[in-house]
């Protein structure tokens, strides 16, 4: 069916959402990245168009359409509205980078719900080096980007913003800048100027949870994969996640950074595809 809007009442805002594939399908739920919203998964939803799968994403509080608002929240029990609002008792879960950790903490504290799950450079509530056996340091490519974004904050230089973070982001720190173009490149500069001005609190939506250190509780079945050119200093701890999900695959995907929707959703769709037809073997 052809994509379709819908919203979900969740306190005094409203989420934004758009709906495509099969009505009635196995439900599939894509989360986005704290540096995209919906419109990330659009190309993706076009490839998995004639696959029978209901196809769901939605725009988190203080992103794209859906304003941040002034009540407390969290964004699992907003996945949870979510997933009651279209009817789904569960669904597959692709996450990509904070989107990953909102799916994380759903299959942690409602496994019941969660069919099944693809990480996508995903990030995890609680996540910590300290007892760990190695560091999280910062790359010397990733830490001129993130100083030139500060200073850039501090000027309230918007643009430049943007610029940053789409090198940080979209073409992976240690690439030449402009390595991702076209379509991709200006709907992440639209995304993240709105992201900008809307200006949520890294810390919005918090549920509290240490999702870290229960890991190896979480059973649902799928794929953790994350872009070989996504921030160096992460790429370890991707695979260390990896290896503590009983039942995610690790798949490192080459030539990608941290935003595979965008620059590669061809991958994405066939990752979708690996995912949901596991699951209904």
């Amino acid at each position: 069916m052809p994509s379709s809007q819908f919203s979900v009442p969740a306190d005094n805002v409203t989420l934004a959402g758009v709906r495509g594939g099969r009505a009635g399908g196995p439900a599939v739920v894509f989360l986005h990245a704290n540096v995209a919203d919906r419109r990330g998964w659009r190309v993706v939803f076009d490839l998995l168009d004639g696959d029978g799968l209901d196809l769901i994403a939605y725009d988190r509080r203080g992103f794209g359409a859906t304003p941040l608002g002034e009540e407390e929240f969290t964004h699992v029990e907003d996945l949870d509205a979510v997933l009651d609002a279209v009817e789904a008792e569960q669904a597959v879960l692709v996450g990509n980078s904070m989107g990953g950790a909102v799916a994380l903490d759903l299959a942690l504290t409602q496994p019941e719900r969660v069919a099944g799950l693809l990480l996508l450079g995903a990030g995890v509530s609680g996540m910590t080096d300290e007892g760990e056996p190695m560091t999280y340091e910062v790359d010397a490519a990733s830490g001129r980007l993130l100083g030139g974004l500060r200073q850039a904050e501090e000027r309230g230089d918007l643009e430049e913003q943007v610029r940053l973070l789409a090198h940080l982001w979209l073409d992976g720190p240690t690439s030449p800048e402009g390595r991702v173009g076209g379509g991709a490149r200006a709907l992440f500069a639209e995304m993240n100027r709105r992201i900008l001005t809307i200006g949520a609190p890294d810390e919005s939506g918090d549920a509290g949870l240490d999702a870290w250190h229960e890991l190896g509780e979480i059973a649902a079945p799928g794929i953790a994969a994350w872009g070989d050119l996504d921030q160096p200093a992460d790429l370890p701890w991707y695979r260390l996640m990896a290896d503590r999900l009983p039942g995610l695959a690790p798949r490192e995907l080459p030539g990608v950074a941290h935003l595979p929707s965008l620059e590669q959703p061809a991958t994405v769709a066939a990752l979708v595809r690996e995912v949901t037809a596991k699951i209904a073997r």
